[in-house]
């Protein structure tokens, strides 16, 4: 593959305006070798059989670290070999003692799939047959689940199936657990916030379940590239872990490519109103420059922020990469986005060469197992030209490589950033990479500041096993599986004594001779989801029967589930809810029941609530926020007031509003009565002194628009930061609690994640970021891309969000900003 020439070539084509802002050429890189030592003779074989005759560096050290008996985490990029760094100890230790068992645990259940079929593949060419190995989760028939249980050496599983399946049973395991060696946690950067919590507790209870049966494992576990991956990796396992990088794998030349759509013309132009899918732009071309400083000022110099549909940009990328013979993935946000690109790109194709619109398909969550390993399938033999995916095919499921990506909107952690990258590049041949912005802060700062994404990761991912609302419920896991001594207790963090108290008090368990009890004859793991913070699941009904009856007395059938917070958001009475591509006008939703009643109506617009949100600090919080101790000791922010502590947060939804698709026309608002969500947990607060307040009054700026601003921008930078979602976090801009005007951030999660808390700590880069973004942008008074956003770039294909309907000022906070980070 060319890459320059058809970048030259694209520059000709009628939709391109100059959107290329920077084009980074990554170099190939020759592999380095490393010596492990003498392999067992049979191994040495097997990977002979398949074409391996060296181990890379990695490899080789990860190996060597193994069979010095250290817990090893393995960080290197994206199909560079780590699962030889686990497999190859893994066998060796079955060839050594036919007993001998590992447990491997895998995010998802394609990826336990083809780790499966990679397994086989070694186990096929060992000449003494070697191993018993299988998947067991949900869809693990009954008579093969026994014949792992009673033969297997490795167990490949999802942490849902280990939670709920197997440590609940472990009586059924004892000899599994009894000649356990090795747990093996794949991917262990994607255990983050809720989940990765809440795997932290499951592994707590798998470790007591393997001392019970006098085993004790080692842990390997590999990473993409994170700030933090052996702290991480430590508490995911609580064991003392060593790093292994230095990838050794070679890699061939990239060429990487910022493409950010351009400022919509004003209105009577021949430019679409930018909701447009497939927009096309007929404006005047400025050639093929892509590091030329000279492009992005033109396109800056457009008026208005809204920028056109990068879905519509990615439509017409891939259909020319297509086009050209050259095997491209697309990568989405949303499951709703890949379908509209795929039948985008389909469209396009039908209209220039019908033949290619069959060589194209989309791949996310909720197809069929049969349908998705078909489409993996015939990608690794090239049948299929473009798949539009979720991140569902981010991780190291088996496609082969690929020629070319292209990555719609920032996915959100720069390591997702370079997982989907890292799909391209087949062998030695060049490779493309596209990044399509999206219409919001963080897409434009990357495509202001490329450089940032190039340099060393700075994302440290964050879990908080202790935090009670999650604990409690492993506790009550706990002492189902087996009695809980009086010694065991702190295993699970600082309030497992008071959870234990609280659990008696409720009668669920009872303390004997110095040792807990579950008094209960169910399972608590079966009401546990690993996924969120326990709370009310609603289900959605769709409506099958005549319209003309009240909604609950026709047929229905369940459509989905939603939680509580999400059902309040998405599913009120008279919203619009998008499912499968279809839009559903919800008729009721039954407070009482958990449930909403919906029909399949063919709508032009969706909806959005309009949330409004008070915050309260707890009194110490409050008193202690007061004195200079509540300051960072590192920061230099001489202006600002800064604060961290436990906060309740009250949101109450008292309208949506209605949104026509595409043109994103306003078709007004409805007033809903819902009751208030409360949600105690954790913030930081930063407020502006008073002298500052009074600067910017001089120069009739409002502070809390200021505030706003920023508090915007913020709520997309700080993922820069703590590898979180935006709707991870949520900002309040509030003068009731300390007395002036002071911008707040929250984790949005009972008790807290400690996103917040590393905001915290991390508070003036996040700031000097939101002043790049505010400062880089071309508009003149605000727009999505800084100072914040009418509609939210993610809002055709996510409504999880409430609506921004302003946009605040943007000189305030860029002046606000100017005196709070001067060094003077």
């Amino acid at each position: 593959m060319d890459a320059e020439t058809f970048l030259n070539r694209l520059s000709g084509q009628r939709f391109f305006r100059s959107q290329m802002c920077h084009v980074e050429a990554l170099p190939c890189r020759e592999a380095v070798f490393g010596e492990v030592g003498e392999l067992h003779p049979d191994v040495r074989h097997a990977l002979a059989m398949q074409g391996i005759e060296q181990l890379y560096s990695h490899q080789a050290e990860a190996i060597a670290k193994v069979r010095s008996g250290a817990n090893v985490v393995v960080v290197t990029g994206t199909a560079s070999g780590k699962t030889l760094c686990y497999n190859i100890p893994l066998i060796e230790a079955a060839l050594r003692d036919r007993l001998a068992t590992a447990l491997l645990i895998y995010p998802t259940k394609a990826l336990t799939q083809d780790q499966l079929r990679g397994l086989q593949k070694f186990g096929d060419v060992l000449p003494s047959g070697g191993f018993v190995a299988g998947t067991y989760d949900g869809d693990t028939p009954a008579d093969l689940r026994r014949k792992l249980r009673d033969t297997s050496n490795f167990l490949l599983t999802n942490p849902d199936m280990l939670h709920q399946g197997i440590l609940p049973q472990h009586a059924r395991w004892n000899r599994f657990f009894s000649y356990l060696k090795f747990v093996v946690i794949d991917e262990v950067h994607a255990y983050r916030g809720v989940f990765g919590s809440h795997l932290a507790n499951v592994i707590r209870r798998l470790q007591r379940i393997c001392r019970h049966y006098g085993a004790s494992p080692q842990f390997i576990c590999s990473s993409a590239t994170i700030g933090n991956p052996k702290e991480h990796a430590e508490r995911i396992t609580g064991a003392p872990m060593e790093r292994v990088g230095g990838d050794g794998a070679p890699r061939g030349p990239k060429r990487f490519v910022m493409w950010n759509p351009p400022v919509i013309q004003p209105a009577g132009s021949r430019q679409d109103a930018g909701g447009s899918i497939c927009g096309r732009g007929d404006g005047k071309q400025l050639g093929h420059t892509p590091a030329s400083q000279e492009l992005r000022a033109k396109s800056n110099e457009l008026p208005g922020g809204l920028r056109r549909s990068p879905l519509g940009e990615a439509t017409h990328l891939m259909a020319a990469l297509v086009q050209e013979g050259i095997q491209t993935i697309a990568f989405t946000r949303t499951r709703l986005a890949a379908e509209l690109l795929y039948k985008s790109v389909r469209d396009v194709l039908r209209e220039q060469q019908p033949r290619l619109a069959e060589k194209v398909r989309a791949y996310r969550g909720g197809y069929l197992p049969e349908e998705r390993r078909k489409i993996e399938k015939q990608l690794a033999a090239r049948e299929i030209l473009g798949v539009a995916s979720t991140n569902a095919l981010e991780l190291g499921i088996d496609i082969g490589s690929l020629d070319a990506c292209i990555i719609v909107g920032y996915p959100g952690t720069i390591a997702s950033l370079w997982q989907q990258a890292g799909r391209a590049g087949r062998g030695k041949d060049e490779s493309l990479v596209f990044l399509v912005g999206q219409n919001s802060p963080i897409d434009q700062y990357f495509m202001s500041h490329s450089g940032y994404l190039f340099a060393q990761s700075p994302e440290h991912a964050i879990v908080d096993p202790d935090n009670p609302h999650i604990a409690i419920d492993h506790v009550r896991c706990a002492v189902a599986e087996l009695p809980l001594k009086a010694g065991e207790a702190a295993l699970f963090g600082p309030f497992a004594q008071i959870i234990l108290d609280l659990l008696a008090e409720d009668q669920l368990v009872r303390k004997i001779d110095e040792q807990w009890y579950w008094a209960m004859a169910e399972y608590p793991a079966a009401k546990v989801n690993l996924r969120n913070i326990a709370g009310p699941v609603y289900t959605i009904q769709e409506r099958v029967g005549p319209a003309s009856l009240p909604a609950g007395t026709t047929s229905e059938k369940v459509i989905g589930t939603l939680d509580e917070v999400s059902a309040l958001n998405q599913l009120h009475t008279h919203a619009v809810y998008l499912h499968g591509g279809e839009t559903y006008f919800v008729e009721q939703l039954d407070l009482d029941k958990k449930i909403a009643h919906v029909e399949r109506r063919d709508l032009d617009y969706y909806t959005q609530s309009v949330q409004v949100s008070q915050i309260q600090i707890e009194p110490n919080d409050a008193e202690n926020s007061t004195t200079p101790d509540s300051r960072l000791p590192d920061s230099r922010l001489s202006f600002l007031q800064l604060g961290f502590g436990d906060v309740t947060v009250t949101t109450s939804t008292p309208m949506f509003r209605k949104t026509r698709f595409h043109s994103r026309d306003s078709l007004g608002f409805e007033k809903i009565d819902l009751p208030p969500q409360v949600l105690e947990t954790v913030a930081l607060w930063l407020s502006p002194n008073d002298a500052i307040a009074a600067e910017l009054r001089s120069q009739n700026l409002v502070m809390g628009e200021a505030l706003l601003g920023i508090a915007n921008a913020m709520a997309e930078m700080a993922q820069m930061f703590v590898m979180c979602d935006a709707q991870d976090i949520g900002t309040v801009v509030d003068a009731r609690c300390l007395g002036r005007d002071a911008l707040f951030l929250y984790d949005r999660y009972p008790g807290g994640m400690g996103y917040a808390r590393r905001c915290c700590e991390q508070i003036e880069p996040i700031l000097r970021a939101v002043q790049a973004v505010i400062k880089d942008c071309g508009c003149e008074d605000g727009c999505p891309s800084c100072v914040g956003a009418a509609v939210p770039a993610y809002a055709m294909t996510d409504l999880d969000s409430s609506v921004r309907d302003r946009i605040p000022s943007k000189q305030a906070a860029s002046v606000l900003l100017d005196r709070l980070l001067a060094r003077d």
